[in-house]
């Protein structure tokens, strides 16, 4: 028997060139990391896209000083696990003074702990210069580019667990039973699909029989062929619409979003019997320009909430100086949704003791979530938009009570600011849009970052436990690199403001609006479904080609039809 040695794999840290044109300095420097089976050839992970990015600093003025990474060293740390050391360098890629690094510490380079900045002098920076001074750094190619970085060898098994963690997953293969027993059509057509990914994990898909060939009445044994049938919606499903919002309500279906093509003035709904013909449907405008209400411009971020048993819209709207604010609008009791007098008029959401939610900045993108029993807000934030004092966008949260949402119930509590590169890319400095769910005891809150209408919008994802109090920063997650970028669907660029909904079937859904090439900044809508990977997490970029692999599509099944 012949024995064959398995060839250690390697690991690669780089930083990518700067391409003003599609890769800005802001997620240019930033730790990506590729690999290689046999020490030649390296696959990106991640796409190409970073992963590992510097926090900026707040300044004096509480303003956003971004920062990135270069030079990136993979090591051994001295106590175990690994590191990636990297320079923190301004948002231009120049050194800092004083120079300061950056390490992440990680036992498997599946999760990383929180940068820790320091000062290049001192024991702690000697003893972890002495481990990666020496680090292997080469020039190599990755994806068509050259790139400099450090490589170090590692286990297969390693690579194993490293690639399934940062590889989009796919559609394997499609599992029926050899054969079933029944005695009728409705009973052949509850057999379903399971569907099997690279990582592991499954979905249930319907299958449509072709029962043409059965004689029900006639007992034995039938060859039926079967289409798995997956819900796919074409990208773009309308042009000119931000921030798209699906929903239920008493047998029908409806469509919000903020309305590009007339201005972002007024609040349009469509109604459909289908998610699919809301996309033909007429538009209704439940709430046009008022003067003297004050309710002129940028009617923002619409979204459909069930509070305390009552159908609210969330929305922001400003008056004539720009600025908006935000604000809820309740269903009258036996009132049509898309009837506009059916509505009450829309209060001003306000602090616990009726004072503005913002005296001095903008308020918009407000979303509501119910999770451990407790109602929360989230909404968007900023001061000085404009102007040197610019905040940028952050996201606050706050209690409310049922009975009257629109006044906040506790104090409100900054969540989470546009740190990380891909969130400040090039002067877009936003978190906004939130749009959460709750799902095993998790709360996933999503939420956007980078430029609104253009290709570096992307979604960043917060967790936390739901029955933890959520006004305790502390106990949130926040994601380290976007979970959905212009690198995650093939010709979707800006994914982003995005909510979620259940269809027919029990699938979660993902809508949001995104760009149809890199220079456009017309926003459309697509939606697709919300996988969960073998680890239970959520993943939105899992395209229709990559849900359900059109070679497996067509599938057949042995049916023993009983004696009724």
């Amino acid at each position: 028997m012949v024995v064959y040695e398995e060839k250690e794999a390697r690991l690669l840290a780089y930083t990518r060139r700067v391409s003003p044109e599609d890769y800005p300095e802001g997620l240019a420097y930033s730790v990506h990391l590729a690999y290689s089976r046999n020490g030649e050839q390296y696959h990106a992970l991640h796409g190409n896209y970073g992963i590992l990015f510097a926090e900026a600093e707040i300044s004096g003025e509480d303003t956003i000083v971004p920062k990135g990474a270069r030079n990136p060293r993979i090591l051994r740390l001295p106590r175990g696990g690994f590191g990636i050391l990297a320079d923190r360098v301004k948002e231009n890629g120049e050194t800092e003074e004083p120079e300061v690094a950056l390490l992440w510490r990680t036992r498997d380079f599946r999760e990383f702990e929180a940068a820790v900045a320091m000062e290049k002098k001192g024991p702690e920076w000697e003893a972890l210069w002495e481990a990666a001074k020496d680090a292997w750094q080469e020039l190599h190619f990755v994806e068509g580019e050259t790139v400099q970085g450090s490589a170090m060898e590692i286990s297969p098994a390693l690579c194993d667990r490293i690639v399934q963690r940062w590889t989009q997953i796919h559609n394997t293969e499609l599992r029926l039973p050899e054969r079933v027993r029944i005695s009728g059509e409705e009973q052949l057509r509850a057999v379903a699909a399971q569907a099997v990914y690279s990582d592991g994990s499954t979905a249930c898909k319907r299958v449509c029989w072709d029962t043409e060939g059965i004689d029900w009445k006639t007992p034995g044994t039938y060859r039926v062929r079967g289409k798995v049938c997956s819900r796919e919606f074409p990208f773009p499903l309308l042009k000119g619409y931000g921030d798209p919002v699906i929903f239920p309500w008493q047998g029908k279906w409806y469509f919000l979003g903020t309305n590009d093509n007339r201005n972002d003035v007024g609040i349009y709904v469509r109604e459909a019997d289908t998610v699919e013909a809301l996309f033909e449907a007429q538009e209704h405008l439940i709430l046009g320009v008022d003067e003297e209400k004050g309710f002129i411009q940028t009617f923002w971020a619409p979204e459909f909430h069930v509070i305390g048993g009552g159908l609210y819209i969330l929305f922001a709207v400003g008056g004539k100086v720009w600025g908006p604010q935000c604000h809820l609008m309740r269903l009258k009791r036996g009132g049509h949704i898309t009837e506009a007098s059916d509505w009450e008029e829309p209060v001003k959401a306000v602090r616990r003791d009726g004072s503005p939610l913002s005296p001095d900045g903008i308020t918009l993108d407000m979303t509501y979530l119910r999770a451990g029993g407790n109602s929360y807000m989230v909404w968007s934030y900023r001061r000085g938009i404009g102007t040197p004092k610019d905040t940028g966008s952050m996201l606050y949260i706050a209690r409310t009570e049922e009975a009257e949402p629109w006044r906040l119930a506790g104090e409100p509590v900054l969540l989470s600011r546009p740190l990380f590169g891909w969130e400040n890319v090039s002067g877009t400095i936003n978190n906004e849009g939130p749009h959460g769910f709750v799902k095993d005891g998790r709360v996933y809150l999503a939420y956007s970052g980078g430029a609104a209408n253009g290709y570096t919008y992307v979604l960043g994802l917060l967790t936390a436990d739901e029955n933890q109090d959520l006004t305790d920063v502390s106990v949130w997650r926040k994601s380290g690199s976007p979970v959905l970028s212009f690198y995650s669907v093939k010709g979707e660029y800006g994914p982003g403001h995005h909510s979620f909904y259940v269809d027919e079937e029990g699938n979660l859904m993902i809508a949001y609006h995104g760009e149809t090439a890199l220079e456009s900044h017309l926003r459309c809508d697509g939606i697709r479904r919300v996988h969960f990977d073998i680890q239970g997490e959520p993943v939105f970029d899992l395209s229709a080609e990559r849900d359900l692999a059109p070679e497996l599509r067509e599938v057949m099944l042995q049916v023993e039809v009983e004696e009724k």
